[in-house]
């Protein structure tokens, strides 16, 4: 199986705009930067993105992308696929022809490969991602803080807030 770039861009920058979207639209200038893909590159996916309806694009000023529907209605396996991105680990794109016009002796495993991939980034919603992304945040953060507090405050079981 390949998962290429433009699978794992378009996850990145869906996760990057349910992050934010709540502020409004988002622009594919703002994912460009922070995610440093090609703003050309989104477009294209972005277009892909729409089409699948997991998307809607508001024009205008203060315009940009904001998900179509609810992050926990939306899958990787939703998002990989509305990129055109084949989730195959098969020689034979599943067509069964990959030794001499016949089916090889391993197409089973390959394709029973497939199948789990596909139910595992199925099982995956864009919702989780956000949840896990800001409990890593949370932590991130209280880590932060807590190494910036003095040991001796510490130690006598005094906090900073």
């Amino acid at each position: 199986m390949r998962l290429t770039t433009k699978g794992r861009f378009a996850v990145t920058a869906m996760l990057d705009l349910a992050l934010r979207e709540s502020a409004g639209p988002v622009t594919l200038s703002g994912i460009s930067d922070r995610q440093h893909i090609s703003l050309s590159y989104l477009e294209q996916l972005f277009g892909k993105l729409r089409r699948r309806e997991l998307v809607d694009s508001v024009r205008g000023p203060g315009g940009g992308y904001c998900l179509a529907k609810n992050a926990s209605l939306i899958t990787v396996a939703d998002i990989i696929l509305a990129v055109d991105e084949p989730l195959d680990a098969t020689q034979c794109g599943g067509k069964e022809n990959c030794h001499d016009e016949g089916r090889c002796m391993t197409h089973d495993l390959w394709a029973s490969l497939n199948s789990t991939i596909f139910d595992y980034l199925a099982s995956i919603t864009l919702a989780q991602l956000i949840d896990k992304h800001q409990a890593k945040q949370k932590r991130c953060n209280d880590s932060i803080l807590l190494s910036s507090i003095k040991p001796s405050r510490i130690e006598s079981g005094v906090t900073a807030k």
